[in-house]
């Protein structure tokens, strides 16, 4: 991993790193990809009988019944909001950005 790598990791995150905090990332990230591998190392490539987990233990879904309820008409829904604009929420503009 290089200055610049991090540097464009901090650029898609949009995040304002000056030269010593890319300099600091650069190590911290250096020592997790060098910890991933050699857990990868361990593991070993032909590790085939281990199912791949997300979570250690199962999750189950709660359903409730699906049933209509009263909700805000649009004029409440909007009478909450800071910015509204042609009759929705007006929010600032965050895509289109230069990269």
């Amino acid at each position: 991993m290089t200055k610049n790598d991090v540097a464009h990791l901090a650029m898609l995150a949009r995040l304002d790193l000056t030269d010593e905090e890319i300099d600091l990332y650069l190590g911290q990230l250096d020592v997790i990809l060098h910890s991933v591998a050699r857990v990868s190392k361990v593991a070993g490539p032909n590790v085939t009988d281990i199912e791949p987990t997300t979570h250690a233990v199962p999750l189950t879904n709660v359903y409730r019944a699906d049933e209509v309820r009263p909700g805000l008409d649009h004029a409440a829904a909007l009478a909450g909001a800071p910015a509204s604009e042609y009759g929705r929420f007006r929010v600032p503009q965050i895509l289109g950005e230069e990269q």
